[in-house]
């Protein structure tokens, strides 16, 4: 029989970003919170590593300041294809490149300043209406929140699966000892796969690829990309290669009565639009608040709120990855009427057009 550890107002599975900044979240509205991860403190995931402004703005808004000495800024997007360059950038403030796990451990940090318990190398192994077993001992809870990535196992366990849009890619990223060479974010599109360049460091940058192929790892995918495969062609790798699954998945319900799902377990975006992150800090905080007044209802509906521009954003993104003919005329298009790129990110990452010219698009060379 297990003992019976604490009573907690909120319990979290998984101790990623989302399962952190819902953790500082809650305990900004008072509410006492545990969280538990099978897995050791910093863990690393595959991901872009780029905060949007946006994202910065939510984490400021949630106490946890995040520097220049952390990571790399970077002004905006910048769009590589068909011999043209499309750029723009943020209307709303610069955004950050950060090593995941140098962002895993300000979350932590932040998470256990704001009064949280964290329970690392402690996975959950069984689950009830009121409690968890975690490490052997008894955990009773108002609110249980599932922050455990795609395959989560509460929303496997509470009846949350129920899908009503799902398809996968695959991303793989590595790390390089290089000196950023431009201040935006780089997406480099090729035959169906695309390859991000973001700044992390004063002299690191990420590299990642996303494709529609589970095989296709970064040293195949800068073959097509032979300009890239040169500037990189003298660079030391300062990180192994890591894969990850990139799912766009939409659930009918992210939340009960009682428990809640946020982050990659709440359903997701593509990574192609650089927002999860984002989408997650909001989900966060929107939960806090519901779980606040006592009404999960609300999250369901600001979750839905949240997902609705990224997720259009990925379809149209998505269909140039998979349309040569589409994308080499969306680019022309791009290069020739520049304003309309600055339009689209600032909808994007503001929700409102912004129509002033900011940086120019040019034909490369």
């Amino acid at each position: 029989m297990s003992e019976i550890l604490s009573i907690a107002d909120v319990f979290i599975v998984g101790g990623g970003p989302a399962g952190l900044a819902a953790a500082i979240a809650a305990r900004r509205q008072g509410l006492s919170v545990i969280l538990a991860d099978g897995a050791k403190s910093n863990i690393d995931k595959a991901c872009g590593e780029g905060l949007m402004p946006q994202a910065l703005k939510t984490l400021a808004g949630l106490g946890v300041s995040i520097g220049l000495e952390d990571g790399h800024p970077f002004r905006g997007i910048q769009f590589v294809a068909a011999g043209y360059s499309a750029a723009a950038e943020f209307s709303d403030g610069m955004g950050l490149g950060v090593r995941r796990t140098r962002l895993h451990t300000l979350l932590a940090e932040a998470a256990g300043e704001a009064g949280a318990t964290l329970l690392w190398q402690s996975p959950v192994t069984s689950f009830s209406s009121s409690s968890v077993v975690c490490g052997g001992r008894t955990i009773q809870y108002k609110y249980l929140i599932g922050a455990d990535g795609h395959s989560s196992e509460v929303r496997k366990s509470f009846g949350l699966g129920a899908t009503r849009h799902e398809s996968s890619r695959f991303g793989f990223r590595r790390h390089y000892n290089a000196a950023p060479w431009s201040d935006c974010v780089e997406v480099h599109w090729g035959n169906r796969c695309q390859i991000y360049i973001t700044p992390v460091g004063r002299n690191e940058i990420g590299v990642a690829v996303l494709s529609d192929d589970s095989h296709l790892r970064l040293d195949q995918a800068l073959r097509q990309f032979p300009q890239l495969q040169q500037r990189l062609l003298h660079s030391n790798l300062t990180s192994s290669e890591r894969g990850a699954v990139s799912a766009s998945r939409r659930l009918r319900r992210v939340a009960t009565e009682s428990v809640a799902l946020i982050g990659d377990a709440s359903g997701s975006v593509d990574a192609i639009t650089g927002d999860g992150l984002s989408q997650a800090f909001q989900q966060a905080e929107a939960l806090a608040a519901a779980m606040s007044a006592n009404d999960l209802a609300s999250y369901q509906t600001a979750h839905n709120q949240i997902r609705r521009r990224p997720a259009l954003l990925a379809q149209i993104l998505l269909s140039l990855g998979r349309n040569e003919l589409l994308r080499r005329l969306s680019f022309r298009f791009l290069a020739e009427y520049p304003s309309v790129f600055t339009q689209i990110l600032s909808l994007h990452t503001t929700g409102t057009l912004n129509t002033t010219y900011l940086s120019p698009l040019r034909q490369t060379q």
